[in-house]
């Protein structure tokens, strides 16, 4: 029977169980599971889910570009961006170390997600205001939402991911809503026979 974990990871948590030398959490820290494994990862610097499980083969499908799995991200960004701006984002393209990134959702939101304070909190410079962003990916290259939003002017101050979907429509998710920051919670088997039919 396999095992399926969502977490809600907490900003400065290595996305992995093994330690890497320093004092920084592991996900051994939160989520005391043994045999199960991130499903892609999320930056050290970047909060939020973190799908775990001890099936290889969902692993795969749902990390490998190819099979273009949504993943949606809200993103504090320095500055207040307008549509054109945000227009190399959603026209793809960005050259980034040698490579060209798909298109990618991008809407401005109107205010400020319900979210908790990040600790520690983001660095604030009073003479630079800052909006928010959702940003829907079908890739995850190192560091790619950080270094498209630092191309077209408006660095990343704050970065969530906030679903990821288990169809190329996006109509299917699973989503951190009801977890606070380093929670976790088993997949419901509603949501594992949605797993059992994407992967035939």
């Amino acid at each position: 029977m396999y095992r399926y974990i969502l977490l809600n990871k907490p900003y400065n948590v290595i996305c992995q169980f093994s330690p890497n030398g320093n004092d920084n959490p592991t996900l051994k820290d939160y989520v005391p599971i043994p045999g199960v494994y991130p499903v892609g990862r999320l930056d050290q610097d970047s909060e939020g889910l973190v799908l775990l499980t001890d099936n290889g083969l969902l692993q795969h499908r749902l990390s490998d570009p190819q099979y273009a799995h949504p993943k949606t991200y809200w993103v504090q960004v320095e500055g207040i961006p307008d549509e054109d701006s945000l227009e190399p984002l959603r026209r793809g393209g960005i050259l980034l170390q040698g490579y060209r990134t798909r298109p990618a959702k991008v809407e401005i939101l109107a205010q400020e997600p319900t979210l908790p304070p990040r600790n520690p909190p983001i660095r604030y410079r009073k003479s630079v205001p800052t909006s928010w962003l959702e940003i829907t990916l079908t890739e995850g290259k190192n560091r790619q939402i950080r270094r498209m939003s630092a191309k077209i002017g408006f660095p990343t101050l704050r970065l969530v991911r906030v679903s990821l979907s288990l169809s190329k429509s996006g109509n299917l998710s699973l989503s951190i809503d009801g977890l606070e920051p380093g929670q976790w919670r088993e997949l419901t088997q509603g949501e594992i026979k949605i797993i059992s039919v994407i992967q035939g």
